[in-house]
Order: structure tokens, then sequence, then C-alpha cells
């Protein structure tokens, strides 16, 4: 496998968790490569008029180094 690097990323959906976890995917698979996993945790919502407004999720994401 190599030299692997993780960042942390914080996203959000109107719709789930497993949503805003996809879209951290997605979005930093634009830019960064050779992903091989994400980590999800610290699940949380933003609350707005007493209803759930957001969903939030913090996601670490395991990527290789190019050599």
């Amino acid at each position: 496998m190599g030299i692997v690097k993780v960042i942390e990323l914080l996203s959000e959906s109107k719709e789930s968790w497993e949503d805003a976890a996809s879209n951290a995917v997605e979005k930093a698979g634009k830019s960064v490569k050779n992903i091989h996993s994400a980590n999800v945790s610290n699940l949380s919502v933003t609350v707005k008029n007493g209803k759930v407004d957001k969903y939030r999720v913090n996601v670490k994401l395991t990527f290789s180094v190019d050599d």
C-alpha cells in the first residue's frame, strides 16, 4: 500500500447523514485521487424552528500518496 494520508472533512446535507458522508467523498474525489476509505464520526444536526435543518458528519478520508 505504501504511504497513505488522512484528511478530515466536515460535510452536511438536508437529507441524511448518509447523504452528507456521500457528498464528502464525492466532492473530495474531484481533487483527491486514490481514496481508499472514509471513517464517519461525530454525527450532528442543526435545528431551525424546532426541526432538524441539516445533518452533519465529520469524515476522515484515507488515500494513497503517489511515489
